[in-house]
């Protein structure tokens, strides 16, 4: 009988390493494999159905069925292959985990080079929910054409939520512009930020606040700018070093990335002082 308990030795350094030969080299060393873990979570299905969606003959899945039924992760009943509890609980918690890789390695550079430490643990817990993400360079040829493209995806947003620790002098009038056509628009700022905009834009803030539908709020410090409307979600980064990446956005349009993006907005606007007039 073949021994699935993992290898265990000792190395030099005194340290431990575990090579497994089990379970999770059957999920993990095949891509077959992992694809019919996911296609029997959804639903049990017949030979002909798995070979179908594989489009593959008999003798090329059925080895792999064979090995997945030796490890007690499906079984065949009636003529229907489906997972088993074990097969269950290992659907559950290994689709997180391949995400959760799959989007630090998409943009393994942006996580690498930047200072994670404005982005509070659970949503850094869930970075899973960015996968689709990908990060936009704003090339010094193409930096019109990309802010140009940013503000028309602002512009047809229909509401707008941001966080900025870095003065952008444009900005307090697109948000005006956009309280003037009845969009939800609330922001949130650093105290630095906050008085630079009170000094220079003390007129189109005092109307901004004039709005119902639009709220003003100072955070005492983060090293982060993002924006979050209902289209997409935008955020940009410090550098380990301290200072502000202006040219790598981290950009994700679909519900995952603009969900993940609201609560990260909710979490600094519950900590921050709202500001009612000037």
């Amino acid at each position: 009988m073949k021994n699935h308990s993992p290898h265990i030795y000792r190395k030099n350094n005194g340290l431990i390493k575990v090579k497994s030969s089990g379970l999770l080299s059957i999920l993990t060393f095949s891509e077959k494999r992992k694809d019919l873990l996911f296609l029997l979570q959804e639903n049990p299905r017949t030979l002909s159905e798995i070979k179908d969606y594989f489009d593959v003959r008999s003798p090329e899945i059925l080895p792999r069925l064979k090995e997945m039924e030796n490890a007690n992760l499906i079984m065949r009943q009636e003529g229907l292959y489906r997972l088993t509890p074990l097969g269950k609980v290992s659907a559950i918690y290994y689709k997180p985990f391949l995400d959760t890789l799959t989007a630090i390695e998409a943009n393994e550079k942006f996580w690498k080079e930047h200072d994670l430490t404005a982005i509070p643990e659970p949503l850094l817990n869930r970075i899973q929910e960015l996968r689709e993400c990908r990060v936009i360079k704003d090339e010094h040829e193409h930096i019109y054409d990309s802010h140009k493209t940013f503000l028309e995806n602002v512009q047809s947003s229909t509401r707008f939520m941001g966080f900025s620790s870095i003065f952008l002098p444009n900005y307090p009038t697109m948000f005006v512009q956009m309280a003037r056509k009845n969009i939800p628009v609330s922001i949130i700022v650093t105290p630095n930020v906050f008085f630079k905009i009170k000094s220079e834009h003390n007129s189109e803030i005092e109307e901004f606040l004039e709005y119902k539908h639009t709220s003003f709020h100072v955070y005492d410090n983060a090293k982060i700018a993002f924006v979050v409307t209902d289209r997409f979600l935008s955020l940009s980064l410090f550098f380990k070093n301290g200072t502000f990446d202006p040219r790598n956005d981290l950009v994700g349009f679909d519900t995952s990335s603009v969900k993940w993006g609201e609560e990260l907005f909710k979490h600094y606007k519950e900590n921050s002082i709202e500001i009612k007039n000037i």
